[in-house]
């Protein structure tokens, strides 16, 4: 019993974590898929366990975004419904893939990731301009977003940060109302790819429940947070993060066994 409930807290307070760097930076994952994976879930299982939970992050941010999303429901819808199509792409592929290979792919996803938040880190924000989007520009944004779209429904972890950047170069928005439209994609895209995990592959749901209650609480905070706080130092922090993560699932997949 006391077994129980000090796993349900150590859920909770990493769901808590892993829901506030979520709606920051995007990457709620590299935090929630190793707590998972601590407690015993198998790696397939732990990823679609953790989108199970991210449905709360996503909701929190969301609703606590109202301000950011306000004038920009065009954009959150048209970015959201590509991740959402690509979504239901990566979470096939993943419900059809042996473990072993989703075990031996996602190191590297994370490094790249962890390589997109340094560059999109240190982007300097574009010029102004009335001019319009050319159109191979709008088709090769569209393919990114939807991309990302296929990342999130195959792994997730870390997705949050190439869709900022992507975001950030294409949208002439300010950098909270990119993380808004972020946060918005990522919530509808991991509500249908939960659909999909549902008949496909085992959730841990017991798991999921407090996980997902400290992601709402994280997930709530962070555009709070973002308001007021200069997010340089916690980006950087979180780069430093998901290389070592990397490092580390990329010894424990390839030499751990």
């Amino acid at each position: 019993m006391l077994h129980a409930i000090l796993i349900t807290i150590y859920l909770i307070v990493a769901g808590a974590t892993a829901g506030f760097l979520s709606s920051v930076a995007g990457l709620a994952s590299l935090v929630s898929y190793p707590v998972l994976l601590s407690v015993g879930v198998p790696p397939v299982s732990a990823d679609v366990t953790n989108t199970a939970a991210l449905i709360f992050t996503g909701l929190g941010s969301t609703m606590s975004s109202t301000k950011e999303l306000k004038g920009n429901h065009t954009t959150m819808w048209h970015v959201g419904l590509l991740t959402a199509f690509g979504g239901i792409i990566g979470c096939l592929i993943l419900a059809f893939l042996p473990s072993s290979s989703f075990e031996h792919v996602v190191p590297f996803l994370i490094f790249l990731a962890a390589v997109m938040m340094m560059v999109s880190g240190n982007k300097k924000p574009a010029a102004k301009t009335n001019q319009p989007i050319k159109l191979g520009v709008r088709i090769l944004k569209n393919m990114a977003i939807f991309l990302v779209g296929i990342y999130i429904g195959y792994f997730g972890a870390a997705a949050g940060i190439f869709m900022l950047a992507i975001l950030t170069v294409t949208l002439d928005k300010p950098f909270v109302v990119s993380n808004a439209i972020k946060n918005f994609s990522s919530l509808l895209t991991n509500v249908i790819s939960l659909i999909i995990y549902a008949f496909t592959i085992k959730v841990y749901w017991l798991m999921a429940v407090p996980l997902a209650v400290g992601m709402f609480i994280g997930g709530y905070a962070g555009p709070v947070v973002i308001r007021h706080v200069p997010v340089k130092l916690l980006r950087n922090l979180i780069t430093i993060a998901a290389f070592c993560l990397s490092g580390y699932l990329f010894y424990t997949a390839y030499f751990g066994k």
